[in-house]
């Protein structure tokens, strides 16, 4: 327990301290911000820095914080700790600069900043990479919030696509993500997220009310078990790999844009990038302690290890019976209020990208009609093969925690330029191309070389990414 409290601490004063340096460092100011000076009322619409917090958390809290939890915490309580440290020093850092970065550029997307930070070569790849990412990521939150449905309120055992109530729940959530990709930002999103965010937290509060009357069984870290993997996975690159939401995720910059666009000051950054993802960190470390509880009293059948369906094993035991449907219904929202956002996200930067205004619907349809296309494409060729989700999950890993890199390297430049300290930015951006490029090296899903050859490349590579980011600082 000890070890679980210290985390919760590290986030509580790293978020005091740390957010505010790394605040400082950007210099916030009473300029205008795009939602003020580029109203539209579709994608840039001012709203409350307290809406903004909450919607951004559900853009953000898609089922990372919840699975990446579930699966990481198999490592051992040394989870607890890299969880929140990886959050101050990494994961905030990173969605902080994102969502200040795009204001300070008429809330220009990742690929945008990319684009001006990075140069044109590498907006061309990451165009492709954050296209692919955001595709997986809304097919995926698409079919595990229907599962999950259809599971605690359907009854539903057999999740098969010709199951007409998973296939119905299907089409409602993907129905669902048209509407909001559509629709103006302060129509739906803006209304019902708030409203949301609060059931997101009550439900993780009362998990965590439930360690208080049930108890809860967690062991502290040591030097002996600092990597107890059943399946002896190395602790890395694979914990960075794993656990994403919550310590760090490229998928934050595609979200934390789309709200650059709504936010009224510039100083009200801290709380809704920053501090939105200690919350999530927090999220994170009460699932994680709650799925170390079921898996050391053997209460989680070994198929299920890991999966998104220990989440209802998990509220059973630690949420009275006629409320554990309401930590469910907490968790469903999850990949909802993820998934659309990513599409919309998508739109927005496809529409960046063409030069194509989204104040009229028929530029908004054009580009979000294909879109979808691909996504029910991706979706029944997914629920057709047995193994799918394992696939598109770990691909969407790769690329997640590949596009944190250059949103970090922007941070770098941009300090780097204004004479400021950048090694807040450019350290955990060069650790996680070793680790990304260890992790592709290695995986069966990239290359299946040894480990240590796989680290050793990521070594090299992580070299060339440093001087890469030293050129762009010395040019101009």
């Amino acid at each position: 327990m000890i070890t679980f409290i210290s985390g919760f601490l590290i986030l509580i004063f790293g978020y005091i301290f740390y957010s505010v340096f790394i605040e400082k460092l950007f210099s916030p100011d009473n300029r205008k911000t795009p939602a003020n000076e580029m109203d539209d009322g579709v994608d840039y619409v001012p709203m409350s820095k307290n809406r903004n917090a909450l919607i951004h958390l559900l853009n953000i809290a898609g089922m990372g914080p919840i699975i990446g939890a579930v699966q990481g915490i198999l490592f051992g309580p040394i989870a607890f700790i890299l969880i929140p440290l990886g959050c101050i020093f990494a994961g905030g850092v990173h969605d902080y600069f994102a969502g200040m970065l795009s204001m300070r550029n008429n809330g220009a997307q990742i690929t945008g900043l990319i684009e001006k930070y990075l140069g044109k070569n590498a907006f061309k790849i990451f165009m492709v990479i954050v296209s692919i990412m955001l595709l997986l990521l809304a097919t995926v939150f698409v079919y595990t919030a229907g599962d999950l449905f259809a599971e605690r309120f359907l009854g539903v055992k057999e999740f098969v696509i010709t199951n007409p109530l998973v296939l119905g729940t299907y089409l409602v959530i993907l129905s669902y993500f048209i509407l909001a990709t559509l629709f103006p930002i302060d129509k739906i999103i803006g209304k019902f997220y708030p409203v949301l965010g609060i059931m997101l937290i009550l439900g993780t509060g009362m998990v965590l009310v439930g360690f208080l009357i049930h108890g809860v069984n967690l062991q502290n870290f040591s030097l002996t078990n600092y990597n107890l993997h059943p399946n002896n996975l190395p602790l890395i690159p694979m914990f960075f790999m794993t656990v994403s939401c919550g310590l760090l995720s490229g998928f934050h910059s595609t979200q934390a844009t789309i709200i650059s666009r709504t936010v009224n000051h510039e100083k009200d950054g801290r709380l809704i990038f920053y501090g939105m993802m200690c919350v999530e960190s927090l999220i994170a470390i009460i699932w994680a302690a709650a799925a170390m509880d079921v898996y050391s009293l053997n209460q989680v059948p070994q198929n299920m290890i890991g999966t998104v369906n220990v989440v209802n094993i998990i509220a059973n035991k630690f949420v009275p019976l006629n409320l554990a449907f309401m930590v469910t219904i907490a968790i469903i929202i999850l990949p909802i209020t993820s998934g659309d956002t990513a599409l919309r996200g998508l739109r927005i930067t496809i529409a960046d990208a063409l030069k194509l205004e989204q104040k009229n619907i028929k530029n908004r349809l054009i580009i979000a009609i294909p879109m979808i296309i691909v996504v029910l494409g991706i979706l029944t060729w997914a629920k057709l093969n047995a193994n799918s989700f394992g696939f598109i999950w770990r691909y969407f890993t790769f690329f997640n925690q590949l596009i944190a890199i250059p949103t970090l390297a922007c941070a770098t430049v941009f300090l780097a330029k204004a004479g400021k300290n950048y090694f807040v930015t450019l350290i955990p951006a060069l650790f996680y191309v070793f680790i990304t490029m260890s992790f592709i090296f290695s995986e069966k899903i990239g290359f299946n070389l040894p480990l240590r050859y796989a680290e050793v490349i990521g070594t090299i590579l992580t070299l060339f990414a440093l001087i890469y980011v030293i050129r762009l600082i010395k040019k101009d």
